[in-house]
């Protein structure tokens, strides 16, 4: 596909509207070729969003159809305002998962009053991420690590599994505020297991395997849930005392309105935050993860504007906050869309076959659902990425372990913070560690100069520091300058080998001018060699320079050794019979 239709004109008037209006990038792009497509994909996404739609709006612990209005809304507006040519929005299963935990503990799930509270979350979500959007704040979501999300989404896996097991057994239990109360009712009623509630359960979710392993491409899960209809019907439902799904409204989303009091802004801003994060961070992967295969350039900041315009508009028709589905993303990329007009076909098609099949939802049964849900959920695991990370570091072994337990004991969205916190820590640890190692002359003369190993010159030691001398390594590069002055003997002339100096700031540069004045004062001296040019300059802006000195500085280590070993006056080099450098050799054979 060719993108330079896409360029901005010089005409600084539609340059600008294409800022406002990014669908107007890609509107001259649409021809009879790309509808078609489009057409095509979009009623293959409505097909695989009807019992997704349900599913999550069940998760979210709301009325089924509210995932459906979700899942029109939403996708329409970030698909216009978004810079993705393939992202599809609406409800997901971790965003319904996160609403339910902050929710669930205010009001009764399902009530008129959580209904109240979930829309006016999506509104405060949608204003959170379209502020990070006009902020220029699209970077923000570089800071949660791809190990965060593998182990939260792992950890509300098993969440949504357990929350559907009473579903699946047949079993009525009033829903739990954690995952361990939960549980313990199932122990507690597992007797009460309704074995053809079972039946239809390990029916759909059968169906629905076997569909993914042989028929990967057709709707598998609306398959499974009217085979499980059928099953329901076959043994007579009602009798056995099956639950089944209320009638759907045929109706399309109606006119809602959140609760702009100071008390409901107060009360759930805190909870909007992660919402706000998770569906920026699921969009945003999502959109860059299929960019790489389209070899589009996706614009963060657009994102996070499409993003939240679409949960702000959502909240007034009906809506729950969504956010990028992989699944349906996935598929519209595949099915051969071409431009965002696949996620508005797909809306206007699943609005259609809302109005015409909403009176026939009366016969799914709930444990068919379930059923579909424990099947969303197993594929929401990671096992690959869980397995790699596992083998490859114990950093991101430890949080994923810690995301994935805070996820089950503790409220989601301190399970994101917890993740995210500890990601953050582990970073600056090991930048406020940077390796420092000793160097010697490289005995094989055809490879480097130098080469790792630890120096027996009485006088000189070369060390190289690989990362940013800033105010948080500072100590640790000290502990190891004082820890060579009590080597023996004493080697007071020091030279640093710089190249891996990505940047110093003041405490760097700083610690660089006293530990150069205090070489002085032990009849030795500091030399840098291979400094980058941004961290010469910056020495040289602060007069740090000036005290180190401008002849101490050196572009490579031949030169700096030379220089330095030229320098030294120490009697111990006298004593020394395997002296380590060849310059030493030539003055030891001239002194």
């Amino acid at each position: 596909m060719k993108f330079e239709r896409f360029q901005n004109t010089p005409n600084s008037a539609i340059t600008y509207l294409r800022k406002i209006f990014p669908f107007m990038r890609w509107w001259n792009f649409i021809g009879w070729d790309t509808v078609r497509a489009d057409l095509i994909a979009g009623l293959t996404g409505a097909i695989i969003v009807l019992p997704q739609g349900v599913a999550f709006a069940m998760i979210a612990g709301l009325p089924p159809e509210y995932g459906l209005y979700t899942a029109m809304v939403v996708p329409l507006v970030a698909a216009l305002f978004g810079s993705s040519l393939h992202l599809i929005s609406g409800p997901t299963t971790a965003i319904s998962i996160v609403i339910l935990s902050s929710l669930s503990s205010i009001a009764a799930p399902g009530s008129a009053e959580y209904i109240r509270l979930a829309i006016t979350l999506t509104f405060l979500a949608g204003v959170f991420q379209l502020a990070f959007g006009l902020a220029r704040m699209g970077i923000l979501v570089n800071f949660v690590s791809h190990t965060v999300i593998v182990g939260f989404t792992a950890g509300a896996a098993i969440l949504i599994a357990t929350s559907q097991i009473k579903h699946v057994f047949g079993l009525h239990i009033p829903g739990s505020e954690s995952f361990f109360a939960e549980l313990m009712n199932i122990i507690r009623e597992i007797r009460g297991i309704n074995p053809y509630a079972m039946i239809v359960s390990a029916g759909t979710l059968t169906c629905a395997v076997l569909f993914k392993i042989y028929r990967p491409r057709w709707p598998r899960l609306l398959i499974a849930m009217v085979i499980g209809s059928l099953i329901a019907v076959f043994i007579g439902a009602e009798s056995h005392n099956i639950r089944l799904m209320e009638s759907l409204p045929g109706h399309l989303p109606p006119f809602s309105m959140p609760d702009f009091s100071l008390d409901a802004i107060r009360l759930l801003s805190p909870k909007a935050f992660p919402v706000a994060l998770i569906g920026l961070i699921e969009a945003l992967s999502i959109a860059r993860s299929i960019a790489a295969k389209s070899r589009q350039l996706i614009d963060s900041n657009q994102e996070f504007i499409g993003q939240g315009l679409s949960n702000i508009f959502g909240s007034f028709f009906s809506c729950y906050a969504g956010s990028g589905s992989f699944t349906r993303s996935g598929i519209n990329y595949h099915a051969g869309a071409m431009t965002p007009l696949s996620a508005v076909f797909s809306a206007v098609f699943l609005a259609l076959i809302l109005l015409l099949i909403a009176p026939l939802t009366e016969y799914l049964p709930i444990s068919a659902m379930g059923g579909v849900i424990l099947l969303v959920a197993f594929n929401l695991i990671d096992f690959h990425n869980i397995r790699s990370i596992i083998r490859t570091s114990k950093h991101e072994t430890a949080i994923l372990l810690t995301t994935f337990s805070a996820t089950l004991i503790f409220d989601l969205e301190f399970a994101i913070y917890g993740g995210v916190l500890m990601s953050l820590f582990l970073y600056l640890s090991r930048t406020a560690h940077p390796e420092v190692v000793s160097l010697i002359p490289n005995p094989d003369s055809r490879g480097q100069y130098l080469a790792q190993g630890d120096s027996q010159c009485p006088a000189f030691k070369i060390i190289r520091v690989d990362g940013p001398l800033f105010f948080g390594a500072v100590n640790h590069v000290v502990e190891f300058f004082q820890a060579i002055d009590k080597q023996l003997p004493r080697k007071s002339h020091l030279l640093i080998v710089a190249c891996g100096i990505n940047f110093i700031d003041i405490t760097g540069a700083e610690m660089l001018v006293n530990e150069a004045s205090r070489r002085r004062g032990l009849r030795g001296d500091l030399y840098l060699c291979g400094l980058k040019q941004n961290a010469r300059d910056f020495l040289k802006r602060g007069g740090y320079l000036d005290s180190i000195g401008a002849d101490h500085i050196f572009e490579s280590e031949t030169e700096a050794i030379k220089t330095i070993m030229s320098n030294i006056d120490n009697p111990e080099c006298r004593k020394c019979k395997s002296p380590l450098f060849k310059e030493c050799e030539h003055r030891k054979q001239f002194g």
